[in-house]
């Protein structure tokens, strides 16, 4: 089976069944000792880009913001299994053109990892998608806050929501992971790996 580990803050690592090895936003906590396949980074933000920590395949293929986003058109990629689709992310601290989610099809689950951002009008389009899981950072202040995510959750509708990126300079808070309260809730604390 698939798992996803939240290593914290913005970065967890998902392994298919396969044992292909996917990071996203590395550059907190454990667990970059697995050498990747694909890394994916979702902007240039110091606490989301951290390419180098990251043991590297020969083959490994990075796509970054920047091949993201092709003259404003979101790109999709194929690699190794995976199923790559670049979204919309922005807020007041990230700017559209610069920043971007992705949502990640292996091994028939569907993951939406949002990257900072606030609600986009975009959202409002991924319920038709039948998402499993969703991602979102609930810190307030670099990103929405955990009122504004919960709406969001339920806007996305995915089987699952995850609150990430919930406190600066921490890995992981229980208390403000538990004042997003969507009802689809699954709160998973730094370290943990889960089967998707």
């Amino acid at each position: 089976m698939a798992k996803l580990l939240f290593q914290g803050h913005g970065s967890y690592r998902i392994t298919s069944n396969d044992n292909v090895v996917l990071y996203f936003d590395p550059y907190a906590g454990e667990g970059y000792d697995r050498p990747a396949d694909i890394i994916l980074v979702t902007h240039q933000h110091g606490d989301h880009n951290q390419i180098s920590l990251v043991t590297q395949k020969a083959s490994c293929t990075i796509i970054q913001n920047m091949d993201a986003i092709i003259k404003g058109g979101y790109q999709s990629f194929d690699v190794k299994g995976f199923h790559i689709q670049a979204v919309p992310a922005y807020n007041k601290n990230h700017k559209a053109s610069e920043s971007v989610g992705y949502i990640i099809t292996v091994d028939g689950i569907k993951i939406y990892g949002s990257g900072d951002t606030s609600t986009t009008k975009e959202m409002q389009d991924y319920a038709a998608l039948q998402l499993d899981y969703a991602l979102l950072p609930i810190d307030g202040i670099y990103n929405m806050d955990p009122v504004e995510a919960t709406a969001c959750a339920e806007l996305i509708g995915a089987k699952h929501a995850i609150p990430i990126h919930m406190k600066p300079g921490e890995l992981f808070d229980q208390k403000m992971a538990e004042k997003f309260t969507a009802k689809n809730r699954l709160i998973v604390k730094a370290g943990e790996e889960i089967e998707l």
